[in-house]
């Protein structure tokens, strides 16, 4: 077998775990094991694995890891007594000799015969016993130096004694324990208080023997005591109490510390929660002793110093310094408080002749540990030109910087070249960044992409040239670099991007170079041409490389033109030239017909389904910026007609929902304009099946605001007429949205196209009983509104208006008896639509004139009293060009006279004639 295959082979590398345990390499041994169990998928096989590296961990003295692993290969097998013989081992060495006695009594009586569980077993008893008894002894020694220290009427000499021989029994562990369970540590609180300065110095040197090297312990008292006492101890006039108690905080600082390094406790036997909150308090403390004026000189200056002992000095190794922030942010103020306090003042604070020179150590080295190498300062500012761009810049441009830049690009380092080189691409974020990186950096970029041998960096390189030579943006006359140097550029990032050969991040990277150059038309037209690279660049966008989706939003938004241009006003562009000033131009090649022709292009390679699948993406590199890339390239596939049906059979519908809800304010809004502009042309039911149809009216409703164009509102307005057409459900949730007011305010437009179809959009609504009611309320113009745009000349607004009529005045009759009051010119409308050459408009008129006779008989006399009887007389005997329900409702309208009484038939009006005298 290769060594290839066994890395692959859990059994193999069991097997030279064994041989490498056998020779006694137990390092090897234990580093096998830990291979086969991370390729082992037997749970049986990792019990045995465990059990195994438990052997070396004992063997390696390393006891907490060897617990852990026999533990685990227990909870698989607990008859396994090879385990538990080694868990028990384990116990012993860790001083936890009952749950150790524990595991070897029952291999011991499994297995009565073995001598190695006889021996252990005799052991553990004798330790056991031994134990016992040390703790006996102890704990009467301790009881007997309490009960002279709480004896108000023992020798104050043998008080005395009793504190000392506390001091000697917290130094041992037994007695240590001792004291803390017998509530010892409330006897030293007392102890603290006294006025005698050799009790409170013993006092306090128990705390540390309590303290020392015991995290759990440590935690408690500080808890118990309260750090306020603890200062106010170490704050003290007497400078012996004041340096014991600094002494104490110290070792209860380091204490604390070491418990955080530890995954287990070893004689604490636990793991106890993370004492962060603790060590925060008691520097807050610390920190708030530097201004305290109760504070003594020394107490003050051990406060200090226990600060510099304790802010943590960065390092390679500890390369955190956040609490060296959190120092500087709580306390920087008061320490330099103390700094500037001048001892002779009366009202100053107390200090020694120590003070001033502990205070500059302090500041000092808070000052050092914020100081970074050039390495972190360029890797900052390209952090910061990523972000807070105008901080970066300004950084860049400070007092060598550069230097350092072009001093890490000729580092034999590839980390340190990586470092610059991106930093030289963040820099060149604008054109006049670029320009400055142009003059300072280009030379730098060219050297690396030519000369370096590591891919990482060439990538890099290229990319930022291509940053360089995109700085002027559209603008077809602002061009960095000499014709034709972008169209290589970019011919060398496609050939990037198709090496499959390659990582992925570095064709990521190759895609971020295509986002700056496709700002150039040529670029876009030969990158829509190479299928091959759309390809790649899609299926990037697919990985589990998450970083790569903006770049592609980006290439994908200037290939589609999808971002915002400002026209200059024309007269402004010739005073400019007049000036001979500036004035940009635009490639030839993003004329619309160009950028229709890339439209298809994209669509035929597939990028509907790859933005799908990048809204997809669960993650922050799917940041705000980027969905709204993705939602303007959206809109610009969907502008043609012809192509919308692709992409909602390709899953772009549901896809834009998210889109809309959860983006830029531009985003929102781009993203619910192309749901607008689906749901105008295809079905909204296939569109946007199920409930997701209901997703889409909050986003179409949103476009209805002054703040979007007049497109955009109109566009709203049909897709909302749309929706409000399928059922009562879908006119609920536009109600709901507050949708109504809007549109009725857009039945005010100028623009003839909104106007009309915000009539429409309410031609759906007041099937509605909630918006029939906004009709009913007393003191509004909606209906006048509706009779006076019948009228209109507009025959889209007609319609509209006139349907909604029709629809109103059958829902409620009552409405009918209000049309005369709306203008005097109610009939003349009425007449009109009855004349009109237009089918749509005589059917409504006719339904209108049916429901008002319907409704009351004045309102059928004042319309037979008109020229309507003569309108409708004609259109009830019909004729070719006459749609039969006209007639037929027509002939209704006159039977309804008829029936009133109003006029009479032609049978009756013969039978009056003969009776005539």
């Amino acid at each position: 077998m290769s060594v290839s295959e066994k890395e692959k082979d859990p059994a193999a590398l069991k097997e030279e775990g064994n041989v490498l345990f056998k020779v006694g390499d137990m390092q090897g041994a234990a580093c096998c094991y830990t291979k086969a169990l991370k390729l082992s998928g037997s749970q049986a096989e990792s019990a045995v694995l465990h059990r195994n590296r438990a052997a070396c961990y004992l063997r390696l003295e390393e006891y907490s890891k060897a617990e852990s692993d026999a533990s685990k290969a227990l909870e698989t097998d607990p008859g396994d007594m090879k385990a538990r013989f080694r868990r028990a081992q384990a116990f012993q060495k860790l001083g936890r000799l009952d749950q150790a006695f524990l595991d070897v009594q029952r291999c011991a009586q499994l297995e009565p015969k073995n001598k190695a569980f006889q021996d252990l077993l005799r052991q553990l008893g004798a330790q056991i016993q031994h134990k016992s008894a040390q703790l006996n002894s102890t704990d009467a020694r301790v009881q007997q130096m309490f009960s002279l220290l709480l004896d108000a009427s023992a020798k104050e000499s043998d008080r005395q004694k009793a504190a000392q021989n506390l001091v000697v029994l917290s130094r041992e562990e037994a007695g240590a324990e001792q004291i803390f369970r017998n509530d010892g540590v409330k006897l030293i609180q007392k102890l603290l208080q006294s006025k005698q300065e050799e009790i409170v110095l013993s006092a306090l040197r128990t705390l540390v023997g309590l303290c020392t090297g015991h995290q759990s312990r440590a935690m408690a008292i500080v808890n118990d005591l309260g750090m306020e006492q603890l200062c106010a101890v170490m704050g003290s006039d007497v400078s012996t109490v004041s340096l014991a108690a600094c002494h104490l905080l110290q070792v209860m600082f380091e204490a604390l510390t070491e418990g955080m390094r530890r995954e287990i406790r070893g004689k604490e036997e636990a793991i106890l929660p993370e004492p962060s909150k603790e060590l925060r308090s008691m520097l807050r403390h610390l920190l708030g002793m530097m201004p305290a004026s109760n504070v003594s000189g020394p107490g003050r200056d051990s406060a200090i110093n226990l600060l510099v002992k304790q802010v943590p000095r960065k390092s390679l190794k500890n390369p955190d310094n956040s609490l060296t922030l959190w120092v500087i942010d709580q306390g920087l103020k008061k320490i330099l408080e103390v700094a500037g306090t001048v001892p002779e003042l009366s009202e100053g604070l107390r200090l020694t002749d120590n003070s001033h020179m502990s205070c500059s150590v302090l500041l000092s080295k808070l000052y050092d540990d914020l100081k970074i190498d050039h390495q972190f300062s360029i890797q900052t500012v390209s952090v910061l030109l990523q972000g807070p761009s105008d901080v970066g810049n300004r950084t860049l441009e400070m007092s060598g910087m550069m230097d350092a830049v072009i001093s890490l690009c000729a580092s034999e380092d590839v980390t340190h070249q990586q470092v610059a080189v991106e930093a030289l691409i963040h820099a060149a974020g604008k054109a006049k960044r670029a320009s400055f990186i142009t003059a300072n950096g280009v030379t730098l970029l060219k050297d690396l992409y030519k000369k370096s041998e590591n891919d990482r960096i060439r990538v890099r390189a290229l990319v930022g040239l291509c940053k360089l030579g995109s700085a002027g943006g559209t603008d077809f006359s602002m061009k960095q670099f000499a014709e034709g140097s972008t169209l290589k550029l970019a011919k060398q990032c496609r050939k990037w991007l198709c090496n499959e050969s390659l990582p992925p991040t570095s064709r990521r990277w190759s895609v971020e170079g295509l986002a700056y150059l496709t700002f150039d038309a040529d670029v876009k037209e030969d990158l829509v041409e190479d299928k091959n690279a759309l390809q790649a660049m899609f299926e990037l966008a697919k990985s589990e490389d998450k970083t790569v989706l903006f770049a592609v939003g980006s290439t994908l938004v200037n290939c589609t033109n999808s971002y915002e241009v400002e026209k200059p006003d024309p007269q402004l562009v010739e005073l400019a030239k007049y000036a001979k000033q500036h004035v940009p131009e635009e490639h030839p090649k993003d004329a619309p017909s160009y950028v229709e022709k890339r439209l298809a292009k994209l669509l035929e390679a597939g990028v509907v389904s790859a933005l799908v699948c990048m809204v997809k993406q669960e993650s922050p590199a799917l940041t705000e910026a980027c969905r709204e890339c993705i939602a303007r390239v959206f809109l610009a596939v969907v502008e043609r007609q012809e192509d919308r049906g692709t992409v909602v059979a390709q899953g772009g519908g549901k896809a834009l929902i998210p889109l809309a809800s959860d983006n830029t304010d531009v985003g929102k809004i781009k993203a619910a304009q192309a749901l607008a502009k689906i749901t105008i042309t295809s079905n909204p039911e296939i569109a946007f099946p199920g409930e997701r149809i209901y997703e889409v009216v909050r986003p179409l409703v949103s476009l209805l605001s002054l703040d979007c164009t007049l497109l955009q509102n109109f566009e709203a307005l049909m897709a909302l007429t749309n929706l409000a057409g399928i059922n009562d459900r879908l006119r609920q949730k536009i109600i709901k949205e507050k949708a109504v007011p809007k549109i009725e305010g857009y039945m005010f437009e100028e623009h003839d196209l909104v106007r009309a179809s915000a009539t429409e959009c309410m031609c759906n609504l007041v099937l509605s009983p909630e918006v029939q009611k906004l009709f009913l309320a007393t003191g509004n113009d909606r209906l006048k509104l509706l009779v006076l745009y019948s009228g209109e000349e507009d025959e889209r607004l007609r319609k509209a208006a006139a349907g909604t009529l029709a629809m109103l005045t059958a829902e409620q009759p009552q409405l009918c008896a209000w049309i005369p009051g709306t203008t005097t010119h109610w009939l003349e409308i009425v007449q009109a639509l009855l004349l009109s050459e237009i089918p749509d408009l005589r059917h409504r008129g006719v339904v209108i004139v049916q429901n008002m006779m319907q409704a009351e008989k004045s309102l059928a006399e004042s319309l037979m009293e008109s020229e309507a009887l003569e309108i409708l007389s004609v259109l009830a005997k019909g004729g070719e060009d006459m749609p039969d329900p006209v007639s037929k409702i027509a002939q209704n309208c006159l039977d309804k006279a008829m029936e009133y009484g109003i006029i009479m038939s032609r049978e009756g009006k013969e039978k009056c004639k003969g009776t005539e005298p």
